[in-house]
């Protein structure tokens, strides 16, 4: 077989549900695009009219009517999706799902059209659909695990029974073995993929990394002095609201107490109105909500704030790990974590101390905590550096070479097949 020439002439097909100005993975995904363009790769994405996290048709343009665009040297393809009304609901999920796959396969690329492909899970029907290209270019196939659905949807109680979810998971495992290379995002989350293959097959671990323009945002704000501290804690939650967060009954927990804190969330999701709904009946002044926020705000809120708050569902295992760890952690904020110690977050919090980590069994060990006396204490400060020093791990240029030659290495062991 004739060797494909690795230049700027390089081909690569990118297979995504979410892309900006979809927030969490949707921009990372974009700032991966864009960076591959720049390192001289020829990069179309197939992906979703933007949605979230907000789940609401957000360009009004979501429909039968395929859309390109070229944005940033990179071609867009944006198509149909469903748009759960309920993203909790089994059967809203798996019509969201099959509504991806079905719009992808009505514009399928040419034989020999790319040189690669890469598809980014979460989504299981991208997954389907990049294996059918595959076998219609003969390109090899990348995939990247954001997120093992099927897993998570059983941890996060959409799925409760027990014989549909094996019947996802294996469905999953099926088309994940047609891939010829796999990476994902945590050492946890390896583990489990290497469990999923054969005794030959190995997952590459690529970390996500705080995005150019968000990088741009924390850096400014960095050269402000931070917020003085006082006998109020104050908290920070910002990003998705679903059934994987469970950030409810973390606040009805903090709502029992008689914690002085201030906990100022913005965000959206699934569990937004219920959350919204909450907050107004319990009239408690200590709790604040905000729609999402655009960079410049997050950066701002993170630098006035004593602890960055991520909450996992009880149960989540190593599906995922939250992208919004690596905004935290670079602006130097302490995390709060809520989440089980055998999950991908609560491995990093365990091994790097990036603040503390509270089990949802004992959630009573957060009130000592939140005081004014932790705040001004040296584990406060020693926490504060590890996040910045862990922040180095989760570099851009670093990301973007990793799978630069991922892609590289791809082809040329293809092609020597």
């Amino acid at each position: 077989m004739a060797r494909t020439v690795l230049n700027k002439s390089t081909r690569l097909l990118v297979i995504v549900n979410v892309y900006r100005p979809d927030l969490g993975g949707g921009v990372l995904f974009s700032d991966l695009c864009e960076g591959l363009a720049d390192a001289d790769f020829e990069v179309t994405v197939k992906c979703a009219y933007s949605y979230y996290p907000e789940w609401v048709d957000k360009s009004g343009k979501n429909g039968f009517r395929i859309r390109s665009t070229v944005e940033n040297k990179v071609r867009v393809e944006r198509h149909g999706i469903y748009i759960p009304t309920n993203p909790n609901n089994l059967l809203q999920r798996l019509l969201y799902e099959a509504s991806f796959y079905l719009s992808l396969r009505r514009r399928r690329p040419a034989s020999k059209s790319f040189d690669a492909i890469l598809v980014i899970c979460p989504l299981v029907g991208a997954v389907a659909y990049a294996a059918a290209v595959k076998r219609k270019t003969r390109a090899p196939l990348w995939l990247n695990v954001q997120d093992l659905s099927a897993q998570a949807a059983a941890a996060g109680g959409i799925s409760s029974s027990g014989i549909l979810t094996t019947l996802m998971i294996r469905v999953q495992n099926y088309l994940f073995s047609k891939a010829d290379v796999w990476s994902t995002i945590s050492s946890p989350m390896v583990e489990v993929l290497e469990d999923l293959g054969s005794s030959t097959r190995s997952a590459e671990l690529i970390p996500n990394w705080l995005h150019q323009s968000l990088a741009k945002s924390i850096e400014e704000q960095s050269g402000r002095p931070r917020r003085e501290r006082s006998n109020t804690v104050h908290l920070l939650y910002s990003g998705n609201i679903g059934t994987k967060q469970d950030l409810l009954q973390f606040c009805q927990h903090l709502h029992s107490t008689q914690i002085d804190f201030r906990l100022r969330i913005q965000g959206d999701g699934g569990r937004a109105p219920e959350l919204r709904s909450w907050i107004a009946s319990a009239d408690d002044q200590r709790f604040e909500m905000h729609g999402l926020s655009d960079e410049s705000e997050l950066a701002r809120a993170l630098f006035d704030t004593d602890f960055f708050l991520i909450t996992e569902h009880p149960g989540i295992g190593s599906s995922f790990i939250p992208s919004k760890l690596i905004p935290g952690i670079c602006s130097g904020t302490p995390i709060l974590a809520i989440c089980d110690n055998d999950s991908p977050l609560g491995d990093e919090m365990g091994r790097f101390a990036l603040g503390p980590q509270i089990k949802w069994s004992n959630l009573e060990d957060v009130d000592p905590v939140l005081n004014s006396e932790m705040l001004n204490s040296d584990e406060y400060e020693v926490w504060s550096a590890n996040t910045l020093s862990r922040s180095t791990y989760y570099g851009r240029e670093q990301g973007i070479t990793r799978c630069a030659n991922l892609i590289r290495t791809m082809i040329e062991k293809y092609e020597d097949a």
